[in-house]
């Protein structure tokens, strides 16, 4: 597979079980990756010894990180193609339980990184009239879910985002698109279950919530996502696409 031969992405999130699959499945499409994680994450990351490949710590929620970021890509590869903005933080809470403190991490990182990313991303792109950028939505976009005012509030505002984005850049040829997943197999997930008072219970609910009766496995939601990025979704922009088995569907 060679569909993303020649160009440099960027992916945020990258060393979570999403971020893993989306920069594997780059690689073998011939894709030349810029991997971001927080500094921690990627400091316990093995050297890959792959030449496509560059990996960089920094927090998405901050300007000057973002730029140092996108700076070690263009460094490495050239101008930037695509952006991934698949950094993600959930607060398992209800309004009256979430902390101002809570409330702004979540917001932070899931709408504001996309923010940031996408200003650094965006003027190059519109220079070369060209470019993608997706990111990693939720079924939390489009409907409400117990315990998740921040997280609710934080993908919604992710979506209309990419929205706005995509009726502001489409006459220079960038599209901008989300991925709305369902429950994913992740740690990410762990972490949640973790926060719930019977795990077990909670499992057997989210998945039993899905019509498919499972949650995804993080290499099709990358799929979906590298299907957003690829040159098949070329008349696509704007939309949401929900990979989440059926739950929105209810």
């Amino acid at each position: 597979m060679s569909e993303f031969a020649g160009k440099t992405v960027v992916v945020s999130g990258a060393y979570g079980g999403v971020g893993v699959a989306v920069v594997s499945k780059l690689l073998a499409s011939g894709a030349n990756v810029c991997a971001t994680d927080l500094e921690s994450v990627v400091a316990g990351r093995a050297p890959s010894g792959n030449s496509r490949l560059v990996a960089v710590g920094g927090d998405v929620t901050r300007s000057a990180d973002v730029d140092r970021i996108f700076a070690a890509a263009e460094d490495a590869f050239g101008e930037v193609d695509i952006l991934i903005s698949n950094a993600g933080y959930i607060v398992s809470k209800s309004v009256h339980d979430t902390s101002e403190e809570e409330w702004d991490q979540v917001l932070n990182a899931n709408a504001k990184s996309l923010f940031l990313m996408a200003r650094r991303a965006l003027p190059s792109m519109m220079r070369r009239k060209s470019g993608a950028i997706v990111a990693t939505g939720s079924i939390s976009s489009v409907v409400g879910l117990p315990e998740q005012a921040a997280y609710c509030a934080a993908k919604g505002a992710l979506l209309q985002l990419v929205r706005q984005m995509a009726v502001d850049y489409a006459a220079r040829n960038i599209r901008v698109n989300a991925v709305g997943a369902g429950s994913i197999n992740t740690p990410f997930l762990t972490r949640y279950l973790d926060g719930m008072d019977d795990p077990s219970a909670a499992e057997m609910a989210i998945k039993a919530a899905h019509p498919l009766g499972r949650w995804a496995e993080p290499s099709e939601i990358a799929d979906a996502i590298c299907y957003l990025a690829s040159p098949a979704s070329s008349f696509i922009t704007g939309q949401i696409l929900m990979a989440d088995g059926g739950y929105s569907a209810r």
